[in-house]
Order: structure tokens, then C-alpha cells, then sequence
């Protein structure tokens, strides 16, 4: 995979995560008190909900971060590379997932 296909791919991914977040974004609201509108076990259930959406949003932030992270590996040249023994990457690991940084001995 070229640093061109990755970048695409890489910027495609984001834009999906920012999307998933948009649509998301109703479920890490908090939870009212109101008892009279919610009952208990409803309400257990939305908080339940609601940390489960918190969670998914810090994964998407994290992958986030991961594919910011590569972007930057591109622009500076270095994409491609290990990150820790400075060894090139994999072809089929870059292709599975092109924000990977570092390669398969590293990564154990």
C-alpha cells in the first residue's frame, strides 16, 4: 500500500468514526433523575447504555488518535517503518490496517 492509498483509507476511516460519534452523541448524554418519568429499572438500563456509549466513544478517540498518528508518520516520511526498531512494516499489515506503528515483533 503506498502512503497515498493509506492516507485515503486513513482519512475514510476518520470520517466514519467522526460520523459514528455524531450519531452516538444521544446515547453519552447523562441520565435524568426524574423517578416519576424513568423507573428504577429503566433507568438502570439507560445508565447502562450510557456507559457502554462512553466507552465506545474512548475507542473511537483512540483510534482517532491512532490514524492522527499515521497521517503525521506520512507527511514527516516515515510511514511504513517501526516505530521502535525502525524496521520496515509488513505489506499485509499496513493493507489490514494502515494505522499500525509498529511492526509484528514489536507489537508482541
Amino acid at each position: 500500500m503506498t502512503p497515498e492509498e493509506a492516507r485515503t483509507k486513513l482519512l475514510e476511516r476518520r470520517r466514519a468514526l467522526e460520523e459514528e460519534a455524531r450519531l452516538d452523541d444521544d446515547g453519552r448524554k447523562p441520565v435524568t433523575l426524574d423517578q416519576e418519568s424513568v423507573g428504577r429499572l429503566s433507568r438502570m438500563d439507560a445508565m447502562q447504555v450510557q456507559a457502554m456509549a462512553q466507552a465506545l466513544e474512548r475507542r473511537r478517540q483512540s483510534e482517532k488518535a491512532r490514524i492522527d498518528a499515521a497521517l503525521t508518520r506520512i507527511e514527516e516520511g516515515e510511514y511504513g517503518w517501526c516505530i521502535a526498531c525502525g524496521e520496515a512494516i509488513a505489506p499485509k499489515r499496513l493493507a489490514h490496517d494502515p494505522s499500525v506503528a509498529k511492526c509484528v515483533n514489536c507489537a508482541d
